[in-house]
């Protein structure tokens, strides 16, 4: 079968070719101002506010439902350095209830940097132990002023607010500008929560290793903390305990000393960015 194409047909395909390109070149240069993101922009799923992780491999960096390199386009990380046998301790002091001076002994013991992520009532509270936790060269960080659901806030000037107010009461307290580094309350986050952290000038901090240890009623025995804390060890990670579990407060010295004899050594979460 053959196809005739004269010069008039000719002519035609090419001024529908030339005005094929043009409109091509105007889509590009002038995308839709409301088309949805492709696969590639959106980061950070919608579907995602919880923080949760997948332990896949004893003694490897576990996955978490959010990428380490998507949460890094926000200043946000969950891990650290997977080629190092790195370790960054961080506790979240929502209040004081007697077991965080022993916590604070074990780390100057072990000469241990961590981060402490307190809320606005464990300032009012426990002034004493904030001061200490900063004289001892460790990180106060900000878990909000009053521990809400972050993900919930949609509106930027609320959202600043309880990071702003905590950064008040800190600086009160201590006369010195407290740090940029944030957690989300019970990890619940989005992708705008972490856009709004970014803008404020803070690193928003996750983990990659934790266990149940906020019930002060039923706390786990110490072989139980260590069954979870020992074999899931990874290079970068980043150790989530709380400040309220009297197993932690009782464990810490030995399992810092476990850690150290299977060749960890102790970072700081300034160390992330770098």
């Amino acid at each position: 079968m053959f196809i005739t194409i004269t010069r008039t047909g000719l002519c035609r395909i090419g001024v529908g070719l030339s005005v094929f390109a043009v409109l091509t070149a105007v889509f590009i240069l002038f995308p839709r101002e409301n088309a949805e993101p492709t696969a590639a922009e959106q980061a950070v799923p919608a579907s995602v506010s919880d923080w949760g992780l997948s332990f896949q491999t004893e003694g490897q960096p576990p996955v978490g439902n959010v990428s380490a390199e998507e949460l890094r386009q926000y200043n946000a990380f969950y891990v650290g350095d997977t080629s190092r046998k790195t370790i960054y301790l961080t506790f979240d002091a929502g209040y004081e209830n007697g077991c965080t001076p022993a916590i604070l002994d074990a780390l100057k013991k072990h000469n241990a940097p961590a981060c402490f992520f307190v809320v606005g009532n464990f300032i009012d509270t426990a002034p004493d132990l904030v001061k200490r936790m900063a004289a001892e060269g460790h990180i106060v960080g900000n878990h909000t002023l009053h521990h809400p659901d972050m993900s919930g806030i949609a509106d930027k000037s609320a959202f600043a607010a309880e990071l702003n107010g905590l950064e008040e009461k800190y600086t009160a307290l201590t006369g010195q500008p407290m740090q940029k580094f944030y957690r989300p309350p019970q990890g619940k986050f989005s992708e705008e929560n972490l856009r709004q952290a970014q803008e404020l000038g803070y690193t928003t901090v996750f983990w990659s290793l934790a266990y149940v240890d906020w019930y002060t009623d039923n706390q786990p025995t110490d072989e139980q903390a260590f069954s979870k804390l020992l074999p899931r060890i990874h290079n970068g990670a980043i150790v989530l305990l709380h400040s309220t579990s009297e197993t932690n407060a009782r464990i810490l010295d030995e399992l810092l000393t476990k850690w150290e004899e299977a060749g960890y050594t102790f970072g700081a979460l300034t160390e992330l960015a770098q």
